[in-house]
């Protein structure tokens, strides 16, 4: 995303605290809407995927991180391809 669109999103934690995330691309895949991010204080280049487990009419979104590694990967590939023209590198980390 061109810095002058940058999305920052705000999300509550398990523990209650505020996460702050900048959105880096956005993509929806079988109906479902997921999000690439990145923390904008940090810089060591780790994202995370995030994608939207809310009812399809629920009125706000309800984003949780992407741990089933099967779809880690399989998203992986798809955000690589959206974001193939930019300097990032897509390598991916599981914690099994």
């Amino acid at each position: 995303m061109d810095k002058e669109k940058e999305e920052i999103i705000e999300l509550i934690g398990e523990k209650g605290e505020k996460l702050t995330f900048r959105v880096l691309e956005k993509t929806k895949q079988s109906g479902v809407d997921y999000l690439l991010v990145e923390d904008p204080e940090d810089e060591d280049g780790e994202c995370w995927i995030l994608k939207d487990t809310a009812e399809e009419d629920a009125a706000e979104s309800c984003y949780q991180f992407v741990d089933d590694d099967t779809e880690l990967e399989s998203m992986s590939k798809v955000f690589a391809e959206l974001m193939s023209d930019s300097e990032i590198d897509f390598t991916v980390e599981t914690e099994h």
